[in-house]
């Protein structure tokens, strides 16, 4: 690397640093845009527009894609990642509403055509406690068999909104998942030598708030964690550190490479996988309703 080259990055290391020592640093986990890449309808998709506020107010738009079966199976609301926004992640997990299951993904604030402006930690977190509940209300939806999907930042998200609001979700999957903002954020700046000079930053810098270390501990519902062994974004590690700190039931699967493309890349073997654990969860809630209705007689 050239002289010049290598004093732009270290400057530009040093913006970082000093970005990170004067706001928390919670925008730098925010990446979205306003762009929308792809219409439901165009990729084959039967979905609806759905608008609804935050906890605050704020307005959000989400995407509900109905089950393809008269009567659905369960219900997956879905946290997508910090890139881009909703109209770029939704088919990660659309294609299941043809296995029988609604689907619901939504925008956090400043995020698509949701309002607002990202950045705040706080902000995105209550977006994702109404998606959450508004979830609860949509069309087909039986509250006890909700399942939560996210996906990289979305696992902290969608933690957060679970420990948060106090809902039980049937199953909980993550995939991407780090163990805090301070762990990922040091991970980040080991990238390169130029950076490790902060290596210290974020246990001073970073906020402790919302950590899924945390949150995770109040999800008592079967947690199924899915990594990348090569994954660039999120290390291996902190997918299995904070499976490790998980309570029982859980399971985790290695994926071979990318970051969370289990169910796109790989979906010929990881999708068919994941919907016989998810029907096996539903099989078994569905029997202990009935063995409680019974006893109920």
């Amino acid at each position: 690397m050239k002289t010049k080259a290598k004093t732009k990055l270290f400057i530009h290391s040093i913006i970082c640093a000093a970005a990170m020592l004067l706001c928390g640093c919670t925008t730098l986990f925010f990446a979205p845009t306003r762009y929308a890449y792809s219409n439901p309808k165009d990729a084959g998709y039967i979905s609806e527009a759905i608008t609804f506020e935050s906890k605050d107010g704020t307005p959000l738009t989400g995407l509900f894609f109905p089950a393809t079966s008269a009567l659905p199976k369960g219900t997956i609301v879905h946290f997508h990642g910090n890139g881009q926004n909703m109209t770029s992640h939704y088919q990660y997990i659309a294609w299941i509403a043809a296995h029988g299951y609604n689907v619901f993904t939504f925008d956090y604030r400043g995020y698509g055509a949701s309002g607002g402006r990202a950045g705040s930690m706080q902000g995105a977190v209550l977006d994702s406690i109404a998606a959450l509940q508004t979830a609860f209300e949509l069309p087909g939806v039986e509250i006890d068999k909700i399942i939560v999907y996210g996906q990289s930042l979305g696992t902290a998200m969608a933690l957060a909104a679970i420990s948060e609001s106090g809902f039980e979700p049937l199953a909980v999957i993550l995939e991407g998942s780090f163990y805090s903002y301070k762990s990922e954020a040091r991970s980040f700046l080991a990238k390169r030598w130029v950076t490790w000079p902060f290596l210290w930053l974020p246990s001073i810098a970073i906020t402790g708030q919302f950590a899924p270390k945390d949150t995770i501990q109040k999800v008592k519902a079967p947690k199924l964690f899915l990594h990348s062994l090569k994954d660039s974004i999120v290390p291996y590690s902190q997918g299995k550190k904070l499976y490790n700190a998980a309570p029982e039931p859980k399971q985790f699967w290695d994926v071979p490479a990318g970051h969370i493309e289990a169910f796109s890349f790989y979906g010929n073997y990881f999708s068919p996988r994941v919907l016989t654990y998810l029907d096996k969860i539903i099989k078994a809630r569905d029997a202990q309703a009935s063995a409680a209705d019974n006893n109920a007689k």
